[in-house]
C-alpha cells in the first residue's frame, strides 16, 4: 500500500507533468528487477479509477484530466445520476452517454455542461471502472429465436439478452438469477446466463426471494459457519466466568417487541439518595466470535441482519442469534456490562465499563412496560417484584429526553408499518405502528449508553468505529428556508448551524397543520447517517460523540467495537496492533455503511411489494390522506395506515398544473388551485402494479 501512495504522491505534486511508464519508473528510481511490480500497481491504480492512461500512452491523476468518480445511480427512463466520492454536486447523465453503465456501478465522468444556473453539472460516462451488477434477478421472457430477462430493479433499464444455451431451460414468466457475462457498451444489450430458477412470482415466497436475491441476501450459511455456530457451547461455564464481574444477582430485564429473538440488550436500575445508577448489559457475540474466524468473516460481509415482513435474514446463525448470545430469561448469558451513575438532572457523574455474567429475571414486552406504568392491577401485581424498578426507568428516561431535547436533539416521529401475513404470505392488514413509553425507556438508555462508551474511547485515542451524522449543507439549508419562508419560519447560522435551530422549530409548530408538512421536508434536508472510524459528532442526536455498541447480534460495527473495547480492557494494543486496527476499523465502517444502505434499500422494496398487494383488492376504494411528497409528475398520497399512493398530473382533470420546485407544490394555471405537502385530499384507489410496487390514486369526486 505504501507503493500506491509513493505513486499517488508524486503524481500529486505541482511539478509533475502527463509522464510515459517508463518515465515514471525513472524518476521514482524504480530497480529493475522491482519493475514488474510497478507496472502491476499501476495497473491496479488505473483500474480503480485513481489515475488514466491518455491516448498518447501517458498517465495522469483522474481528478486533473477533469475527470469525476463516482457512483452511478439509474432511472428507469434511461438517465442516471453520477453522485461523485467527493461529495460535489450530482451529475446528470443523459441515456444516450451512460456508456453502458448499470445502477450501482463506478464510474469516471466527463463534464460536459452545467445546466441550471450553475447548480447542476451534466456529464457523460467515459468508464466504467467497477461492475456493481455481477448478478440480476428479473422476469425470463422466452421470444423463437432469443431470449431475454426484464430486471426487477427498475433503475436498470435494459433487458438481459440471454443466448439459446444459457436459459437453464426456464419457462416464460419465471423469476430468474442471471449471471452477467458482458455488459454491453450503451449500444448493445448486456448478456448473460440464467443460473437459478426461482420459480413463478405466484408461488410462495417467491417475491421475497427475488428482493433477496436481487440485494445478495440469504438465509444460509456457508457449510464452515453452520459447523462452527454449531460447535459453541449451548450453556455459560464456569470457566467462560473468569475475569468478569458477576451481576446474577442483580434484578435485570430485557424490554423489547413480543415477537423478538435476539435479545442483545437488558437493563437494571437502583435509585439512590443522589441519583440513579442504571446498568445497560450488552450481549458479549465476540466470545463466541472470533476475529478473522469464518463466523466472523461471514457477519463482517453481512453487515448487518435484514428485516422483512415474513422472515429475518440474521448477521448470525441462529444458534447464536437466538441461542447462547441471545439474553434470555433465568440462564446465564456473558455480556459487557456499562454502570452508570446518574444525577437527578441526567448528567453522568461516573461509569465502568467491564466483563460481565447476568441472569435476567424476567423477558418484558414493551406492551406490558407500558400496562404496568399506566397502573395495569393484573400486570402490577403479576410483577411487583419488578414493578418499582420499572417506575424507575420510566422515571429515569423522561429525565434524560428531556435533556436531550434541552440541548437540541431532534427528535421526529414518522409512523411504521406493520405487515401482517397469512401462512402464504399474503397480506391481510396493514396498519400503524405505536410507540409507547417502553419504547422510550430502551430508546434513552441505548443512546445514553452509546454515548457514554464513544466518549470513553474517543478520549483514549483508540481505533473505533463512530456513528456520525453531518450537518447540512449550506445549499441544503438555504432550499429548506425558501420552503418554509412563506410559514414566518427560518434557519438562521448556516455556517454553523446548531441542530437545536431544527429542534425549536418542531417544538414551535408542534400539533399545528404545519407540523407534517416540515417535518417531512426538513428530514431530506439532513444527510443520512453512517459509520466513520473519525469522530464527526452525530448532528441529529446533538451529541459530540456516538457509536453503536448496543445490538453487537445484529450489527457488525457494535460487534467491532466490543472487540476492541475488550482488548483494551485486558491490556494496552502495542503499536503494531493499534495501526492494524485502524485499518480494519476504516475499512469496516467503510465496508458496515455499504451494507446498511443496502439492507434498507431491500426492506423498504419488500414493504412497497407487500402494501402493492395488500391494495390489490382495494382497487375503487376510497381513503382520505396526506400528500406526502410533490413532483412534477403528480403527488404522493400517505394513507393513516402508512400506504402511499401516486396522484399523476395527467389524471388532475380541472386545470394545467405547474410545478413550483423550490416550493413543492402544484399550482393550478386558472383556477390557482395548490396542492402541497401536508394537505388532506380525498382519493380512490385506481390501479396497483406490484412488479413496480406502484399504487395509483385518483382525486375522489365527490
Amino acid at each position: 500500500m505504501e507503493k500506491h501512495e509513493k505513486i499517488l504522491g508524486f503524481m500529486k505534486s505541482n511539478e509533475y507533468v502527463p509522464c510515459t511508464l517508463k518515465e515514471i519508473a525513472v524518476l521514482l528510481s524504480v530497480p529493475e528487477a522491482d519493475f514488474p511490480l510497478f507496472v502491476k500497481i499501476m495497473e491496479e491504480l488505473e483500474d480503480k479509477g485513481e489515475i488514466i492512461k491518455t491516448k498518447k500512452r501517458r498517465y495522469m491523476l483522474t481528478e486533473k484530466a477533469g475527470l469525476v468518480k463516482g457512483i452511478y445511480r439509474g432511472n428507469k427512463k434511461g438517465f442516471g445520476f453520477v453522485i461523485p466520492d467527493d461529495g460535489d454536486e450530482d451529475v446528470f447523465i443523459p441515456a444516450s452517454v451512460s456508456g453502458g453503465a448499470m445502477n450501482g456501478d463506478t464510474v469516471l465522468v466527463s463534464i460536459t455542461s452545467k445546466v441550471k444556473d450553475d447548480k447542476k453539472r451534466e456529464g457523460e460516462i467515459v468508464r466504467v471502472v467497477e461492475h456493481h451488477n455481477k448478478t440480476v434477478v428479473g422476469r425470463f421472457d422466452r421470444e423463437r429465436n432469443f431470449s431475454f430477462v426484464i430486471p426487477d430493479d427498475t433503475r436498470l433499464s435494459n433487458d438481459i439478452f440471454i443466448p439459446k444455451s444459457k436459459t437453464l431451460n426456464a419457462k416464460n414468466g419465471h423469476k430468474v438469477v442471471v449471471q452477467i457475462t458482458a455488459w454491453g457498451d450503451g449500444k448493445s444489450n448486456p448478456e448473460g446466463e440464467v443460473t437459478e430458477i426461482l420459480g413463478f412470482p405466484s408461488q410462495t415466497g417467491v417475491d421475497v426471494l427475488s428482493v433477496m436475491k436481487q440485494y445478495d441476501l440469504s438465509s444460509d450459511f456457508p457449510d464452515n459457519v453452520t459447523a462452527e455456530a454449531l460447535s459453541v457451547a449451548k450453556t455459560v461455564t464456569d470457566s467462560d466466568m473468569v475475569d468478569r464481574r458477576d451481576f446474577r444477582q442483580d434484578t435485570i430485564i430485557t424490554i423489547d417487541g413480543a415477537d423478538a429473538r435476539d435479545l442483545d440488550d437488558a437493563v437494571s436500575i437502583k435509585k439512590t439518595d443522589s441519583g440513579y445508577t442504571l446498568g445497560v448489559h450488552i450481549a458479549d457475540v465476540t466470545h463466541y466470535v472470533a476475529e478473522n474466524s469464518p463466523l466472523d468473516r461471514e457477519a463482517y460481509r453481512r453487515g448487518t441482519s435484514v428485516y422483512f415482513a415474513d422472515r429475518v435474514v440474521p448477521m448470525l446463525p441462529g444458534e447464536l442469534s437466538n441461542g447462547i448470545c441471545s439474553l434470555n430469561p433465568r440462564v446465564d448469558r456473558l455480556t459487557l456490562s456499562v454502570t452508570m451513575d446518574i444525577d437527578f438532572n441526567g448528567n453522568v457523574k461516573g461509569h465502568t465499563l467491564e466483563k460481565g455474567v447476568i441472569r435476567t429475571c424476567e423477558r418484558m414486552t414493551y406492551d406490558d412496560v407500558s400496562s404496568i406504568i399506566d397502573g395495569d392491577p393484573e400486570l402490577c401485581n403479576k410483577y411487583r417484584h419488578i414493578r418499582e424498578d420499572i417506575l424507575a426507568m420510566a422515571e429515569l428516561s423522561r429525565i434524560l429526553y428531556r435533556k436531550r431535547a434541552e440541548r437540541g436533539s431532534i427528535n421526529f416521529d414518522f409512523p411504521e408499518a406493520k405487515i401482517v401475513l397469512d401462512d402464504k404470505g399474503k397480506p391481510i392488514d396493514v396498519y400503524k405502528m405505536q410507540h409507547n413509553v417502553a419504547h422510550g425507556i430502551i430508546e434513552e438508555f441505548m443512546i445514553l449508553c452509546n454515548e457514554t462508551v464513544a466518549q470513553q474511547f474517543y478520549w483514549m485515542e483508540a481505533p473505533f468505529i463512530y456513528r456520525i451524522h453531518e450537518k447540512p449543507s449550506i445549499d441544503k439549508i438555504n432550499d429548506f428556508n425558501e420552503f418554509v419562508r412563506s410559514m414566518s419560519l427560518q434557519i438562521k447560522g448556516k455556517e454553523s448551524v446548531h441542530p437545536g435551530e431544527f429542534s425549536d422549530m418542531l417544538k414551535k409548530i408542534k400539533d399545528t397543520p404545519l407540523e407534517n408538512i416540515v417535518s417531512r421536508v426538513m428530514l431530506r434536508t439532513f444527510a443520512k447517517a453512517k459509520y466513520s472510524q473519525n469522530n464527526e459528532g452525530h448532528f441529529g442526536l446533538a451529541s459530540g460523540c456516538y457509536c453503536h455498541f448496543t445490538s453487537p447480534i445484529r450489527r457488525y460495527p457494535d460487534l467491532a467495537i466490543h472487540r476492541i473495547i475488550k482488548e483494551y480492557i485486558s491490556s494496552q494494543p502495542d503499536g503494531e496492533r493499534i495501526g492494524k486496527l485502524n485499518g480494519f476499523v476504516s475499512a469496516a465502517a467503510a465496508h458496515s455503511s455499504e451494507a446498511e444502505v443496502n439492507a434498507q434499500e431491500a426492506e423498504r422494496e419488500v414493504e412497497d411489494l407487500k402494501k402493492a398487494q395488500y391494495m390489490l383488492d382495494k382497487i375503487g376504494e376510497r381513503y382520505t390522506g396526506i400528500i406526502s411528497s410533490v413532483t412534477n409528475f403528480g403527488f404522493f398520497v400517505e394513507l393513516d395506515n402508512t400506504i402511499e399512493g401516486l396522484v399523476r398530473v395527467s389524471e388532475l382533470k380541472d386545470d394545467y398544473y405547474e410545478y413550483l420546485e423550490k416550493e413543492m407544490t402544484l399550482i393550478g394555471e386558472h383556477t390557482g388551485k395548490t396542492y402541497k405537502i401536508g394537505d388532506e385530499v380525498t382519493i380512490e384507489v385506481s390501479a396497483v402494479n406490484t412488479a413496480l410496487r406502484e399504487i395509483d390514486f385518483v382525486l375522489s369526486a365527490d
